[in-house]
């Protein structure tokens, strides 16, 4: 038997959840494919490795999809301040929340509790039907619309597929979007520990001779540590047994980390740049990782995936306010005009930073320790900055109000 519906989404994770949760609550019927549920909560459980770093805009986003509630309800870190420093220049940048009237820059949030959180908005929306344990099997687009065959015996016909599942998208495959891809010469080591100072309030970032070093505040005593490193000495410092490998961290990490009293988790992530060529055909449409990943240096993957859910959502249902066909490409390129510029721009500058703040020797290294101190010495260059990466600069502001649809 065939299912009918608007909207398809394929992949219900934090990108494919939050479009499923905002289009059904301004009317349109959704049905989600996912391959796994999202682990339930529980306050007694370890910290994830997978956080984000979730903007002021994807913060009104979630909030509009009915999910933030949910997320401050079981594990959310605000933080006021950023810092950024080479640690063989005199480049310092400091970021402050009031610099923008803001009384937060961003919340630190386990990727899984995300998911969660929308899940459990998407429950209980009645135009939102979820298809788990499934996965995408074929699918067969015509002028009218898309059937797709689902694993679990399923077939759904709908009027647009939505690919949001992730970045090796079977959408994508089988569209035949390519994609513009290449890796990065280093990997990021990610170690969740227990600290003896605090929750801080602050993110920091330092720039060394090796590779960037991070942390991203977590609740209670406890912070994400990110060390991006060659994959040899990411394997090399894996490697180690507990006590070795806290004396690493201990040894190479700066004094603003504190003492650290236990290792909670470790691993690590290549890092793989990666565009479609279209995000857009017939009745098809790519969103988040499926359409594009960034090297997370600061830390704006999951916030672009929120942003193309708030410039898809406010696309459709325009299209339908004017009585146009959601699934028809002049519509859905109109989403990729929004979007694709902005997430190129971003990619591009991640590449800037990735190569500006790499190991290097000669100007570089000067160059960089004057981009770092005219950030800090030039207010409204620094405010710029703040606001853009809080979502409240350029073309964000539009798509963040997006919580009118609630």
């Amino acid at each position: 038997m065939t299912q009918h519906t608007d909207i398809l989404i394929i992949g219900g994770g934090m990108v494919g959840m939050a479009l499923a949760c905002v289009l059904a609550k301004a009317g349109f019927d959704v049905h989600v494919v996912e391959e796994k549920l999202p682990t339930p909560f529980a306050p007694e459980q370890a910290l994830d490795l997978r956080v984000s770093a979730v903007s002021l805009a994807s913060e009104n986003l979630l909030d509009a999809a009915g999910a933030w509630g949910q997320v401050l309800a079981m594990r959310a870190t605000p933080f006021r301040r950023m810092r950024v420093w080479d640690a063989v220049g005199f480049g310092d940048t400091r970021f402050d929340s009031r610099d923008i009237g803001e009384p937060f820059l961003g919340y630190i949030v386990e990727n899984r509790l995300l998911q969660l959180a929308l899940w459990r908005a998407a429950e209980s929306l009645v135009d939102v039907h979820l298809h788990c344990p499934a996965h995408l099997e074929a699918l067969e687009i015509s002028s009218a619309h898309v059937r797709a065959r689902l694993s679990d015996g399923q077939t759904v016909q709908a009027r647009l597929v939505v690919g949001a599942d992730g970045a090796r998208s079977r959408v994508r495959e089988l569209a035949n979007i390519g994609v513009t891809s290449w890796d990065y010469d280093v990997e990021a080591l990610v170690a969740t520990v227990k600290t003896h100072a605090p929750q801080q309030d602050i993110t920091w970032q330092r720039f060394t001779p090796s590779g960037p070093q991070a942390l991203l505040p977590l609740p209670g005593h406890h912070a994400s540590l990110v060390w991006y490193q060659s994959p040899d000495e990411v394997a090399r410092l894996l490697a180690l047994d507990e006590t070795d490998f806290l004396a690493e961290l201990l040894r190479t990490f700066p004094r603003e980390l504190g003492s650290i009293e236990a290792l909670q988790g470790r691993g690590s992530f290549k890092l793989t740049r990666r565009h479609a060529q279209v995000y857009a055909k017939p009745r098809l449409v790519l969103a988040g990782d499926a359409a594009h990943t960034i090297n997370p240096l600061a830390g704006q993957g999951v916030n672009l995936g929120f942003m193309d859910v708030a410039a898809l959502a406010e696309t459709l249902i325009d299209a339908r306010t004017r009585n146009q066909d959601i699934g028809a490409l002049h519509i859905l390129q109109s989403y990729e005009r929004k979007r694709r510029g902005e997430n190129l721009l971003m990619q591009s500058g991640m590449d800037v930073l990735h190569h500006l703040f790499k190991p290097s020797r000669g100007a570089l290294p000067m160059l960089r320790s004057a981009a770092l101190a005219l950030a800090q010495n030039l207010p409204p260059l620094k405010r710029m900055l703040t606001r853009r990466a809080t979502g409240r600069e350029g073309d964000l502001p539009r798509m963040a109000q997006i919580g009118r649809l609630k």
